[in-house]
């Protein structure tokens, strides 16, 4: 039985420097063997920086390291898939930050290549290990809500900075948040969520991945129709979408999401119906009450600060994942439930047409 778990970290920037090299090094059973970013001398900056041993500028360096067992893939969306086939085709197990690909298509490959190889594939997803996350998907498949009928999302954040590529101070500039926790050891690059071909969109593909991650792992459904309306806000990617959306089993979903709010305010509210009862959700704020038929309301308490976002939860699940100490939390079945979204509100703007999800 394996007691230890060598890892890597590819595309180490902003959140691979925050979030996942911080999560893999506090982590008691794992070593990382090396941290790639595209540049040598910041990649080898960062390896001295962490305590890690290595610090390259190719993938192919990481992947051919004897021994290694898995790795994150923190780089931008436009290299995500082919990034995520080459490791999985040499046998490691793999995280992959959302959005897991720029197409459903890609991300159904990846899925179906870790199935072959008998390796896992998880998609970044902290908010699939929230104590209310999992509870709320209890009383879902448990059968508690009766057959769910309909879920309205509104998720709002304030990054219009970051489609706009402006300047890191001038994204957040000091609103109250986690992301204004400590500076920042690496800055997204200003084309990191301003230019299409490397971000593969704005909101949807930025934000919305959340939403459609989550209504996987929530309800167990994929989405079968999409109607979608976006608003540019004059910049080169979507800032407000709409979605009306219908599950593979029926459920019908409203989602509206922007990344323009005020630095005041931020909401990831989830409303959903059942024959049998009501979740009501807000996930920025942690709170979460259960409305039951027989008129009795069950408020959960709130979740403390710092696990409203777990953001080391996914990287620390792949370490016990590989381990066998934990099931797989956040599968790439869910990123590719969220890539069907994603690409069908796409196909939807683009035609002006309902879309029937493949």
């Amino acid at each position: 039985m394996k007691t230890r778990v060598r890892c890597a970290v590819i595309g180490a920037g902003w959140w691979g420097t925050t979030a996942h090299l911080p999560a893999l090094l506090r982590h008691p059973d794992a070593d990382v063997l090396c941290v790639h970013h595209r540049d040598q001398e910041i990649a080898q900056k960062i390896a001295r920086d962490f305590g890690i041993p290595r610090g390259v500028s190719s993938v192919d360096d990481v992947l051919d390291m004897d021994g290694l067992d898995a790795v994150v893939i923190s780089s931008t969306v436009n290299v995500h898939y082919a990034q995520a086939k080459a490791a999985l085709q040499r046998g490691l197990h793999v995280l992959i930050e959302k959005p897991m690909t720029v197409t459903a298509d890609e991300a159904r490959t990846l899925v179906e290549l870790a199935e072959e190889q008998g390796v896992e594939l998880l998609i970044s997803g902290p908010w699939h290990f929230t104590e209310h996350a999992v509870e709320a998907q209890h009383l879902i498949e448990s059968g508690a809500m009766g057959e769910i009928k309909m879920i309205g999302i509104l998720m709002t954040n304030f990054c219009l900075g970051f489609y706009q590529g402006l300047a890191w101070d001038a994204i957040f500039g000091d609103a109250d948040a986690f992301e204004n926790a400590r500076p920042p050891y690496l800055k997204p690059e200003q084309t990191a969520g301003s230019d299409p071909a490397v971000s593969g969109g704005g909101q949807i593909y930025n934000q919305v991945s959340h939403v459609g991650g989550h209504l996987a792992y929530l309800t167990g459904q994929s989405p079968a129709e999409v109607f979608a309306r976006f608003d540019d806000h004059d910049t080169r990617v979507d800032v407000y979408n709409t979605l009306n959306v219908k599950l593979d089993r029926g459920t019908l979903v409203s989602i509206a999401s922007t990344g323009a709010t005020m630095q005041t305010e931020r909401n990831y509210e989830v409303r959903i119906y059942g024959t049998s009862g009501m979740l009501f959700m807000e996930l920025w704020k942690g709170t979460m009450q259960f409305h039951s038929s027989a008129g009795k309301v069950r408020e959960y308490p709130r979740l403390p600060e710092d696990s409203i976002y777990p953001m080391f939860a996914p990287t620390e699940n792949l370490v016990d994942v590989v381990l066998g100490t934990a099931p797989n939390r956040s599968p790439g079945t869910l990123g590719w439930s969220a890539m069907k979204l994603i690409e069908g509100a796409c196909e939807s703007v683009r035609t002006a047409a309902n879309v029937i999800v493949k």
